[in-house]
């Protein structure tokens, strides 16, 4: 798929994947999905889910053997979701197309901000965005597919039709 067909993709993502309400259950019911599906990776594969509402930790989670530079991959990509209020692989995709990066563009720096795929905005009808949901360890379009698939997932929406996953699960 071309980045403009991705980011048409994503862009739709985002639109159907709003919450009605967000808590301490959706926070729960994510993460317990998304460790399920880590299970069923390959094996040796890592991953590190955070669920973030009004910037603090309700879920973190890990599959696999995380190290300290996972939980600043999930820190920086995070942080970029919740600046933009978009997913952060759209961000990076934007970015790519444009050839340039965070820094030069926006000047956020890249110690704290990082646009490779895996946060998503949790965003809440009404509301709007509450925190951020990120997913990191797997290459950032797995990431992005997976955080998707899990929103979808606790929401019981289907995004088939608009789907990046190249994981099977």
């Amino acid at each position: 798929m071309s980045h403009e067909e991705d980011l048409r993709r994503i862009a739709a993502q985002e639109r159907r994947l709003v919450f009605d309400r967000f808590g301490q259950d959706e926070a729960w019911a994510l993460g317990c999905w998304l460790r399920q599906a880590g299970l069923v990776l390959a094996e040796g594969a890592v991953l590190v889910v955070d669920v973030s509402l009004h910037r603090q930790q309700m879920l973190r989670l890990t599959v696999g053997a995380a190290t300290p530079d996972h939980d600043d991959w999930v820190r920086r990509k995070r942080n970029t979701a919740l600046h933009f209020v978009r997913s952060s692989y759209a961000i990076g995709l934007n970015l790519a197309q444009q050839g340039t990066t965070l820094e030069i563009k926006s000047g956020l720096p890249l110690r704290d901000y990082a646009s490779h795929g895996g946060s998503v905005p949790l965003v809440v009808k009404g509301a709007g965005c509450v925190g951020a949901l990120t997913v990191s360890g797997l290459p950032q379009r797995d990431d992005h597919g997976l955080a998707m698939a899990a929103l979808a997932h606790v929401q019981g929406r289907d995004i088939s039709d608009i789907t990046l996953a190249t994981l099977a699960l």
